[in-house]
């Protein structure tokens, strides 16, 4: 009976202390989370860290960066970009400037494929009306129509380089169109390396790439390019 007894009684005491933890491992979860509230779901996270071409390990290392000075310094960072600024060794390094650009070519192809796709439904539906502003201006690479600079520029034209260089150096947003481009996306994507234009700054949106496709024709503007446009009281007029 004595035994019976302690054994209740053992049990009683282990089931209290079992209970007094559990808030203590909920309160711990939480504060975990809060912590590092924009982190992967555990299910999503093989899925994100592939999509990236990263393992999880380095997924993990990205979300502990975002946690320090680099994520209150630039919070809108991507995975490839503060793993290759915060690269530990050249090799490191490369690697992740590798992805990176293989990352925005596919990034760009596709956007060249959408503006292809947007400048065919323009002409189907609006034929009589010239089309300058691109993207539309719902886009959110659209920054402001109206600070906007539409640039015209052709292959084998080192003035062009220059323009664009000098554009590009300044800040200024502008949309640029390839003048004889062919729909040659990839030839498109090798006149912007030549002319120094940062992939940062098409993925903001402050500069687009883009297929002529008859606009220098259609605003009727004369003489040599590169030609810089800007808009005034709604007509194109060169600077």
């Amino acid at each position: 009976m004595y035994r019976l007894l302690l054994l209740s009684s053992l049990l009683g005491s282990l089931s209290t202390y079992v209970q007094a933890q559990e808030p203590s491992t909920t309160v711990s979860k939480e504060t975990a989370s809060k912590l590092r509230p924009d982190a992967p779901r555990n299910i999503d996270r093989a899925l994100l860290a592939q999509q990236w071409g990263l393992r999880e390990e380095e997924l993990d290392r990205y979300s502990a960066l975002m946690q320090g000075p680099l994520g209150i310094y630039s919070p809108n960072l991507d995975p490839l970009s503060a793993l290759g600024i915060e690269a530990q060794s050249e090799t490191e390094r490369r690697r992740y400037a590798e992805l990176q650009v293989q990352a925005e070519a596919l990034r760009v192809e596709k956007l060249l494929a959408y503006q292809r796709a947007y400048d065919q439904v323009w002409k189907d539906l609006y034929p009589a009306a010239a089309l300058i502003n691109l993207p539309p201006m719902s886009s959110p690479l659209m920054i402001k129509p109206a600070q906007r600079k539409a640039v015209f520029v052709q292959y084998n034209c080192p003035a062009c380089e220059r323009t664009v260089k000098q554009l590009h150096t300044s800040g200024t947003p502008f949309d640029l169109y390839v003048v004889g481009s062919r729909q040659d996306d990839r030839r498109i994507r090798v006149w912007a390396q030549k002319a120094g234009i940062n992939p940062v700054k098409i993925r903001d949106g402050t500069i687009t790439i883009n297929h002529d496709n008859g606009r220098w024709s259609a605003i009727g503007a004369q003489g040599e390019l590169p030609a810089v446009m800007h808009e005034v009281n709604g007509k194109w007029v060169r600077q």
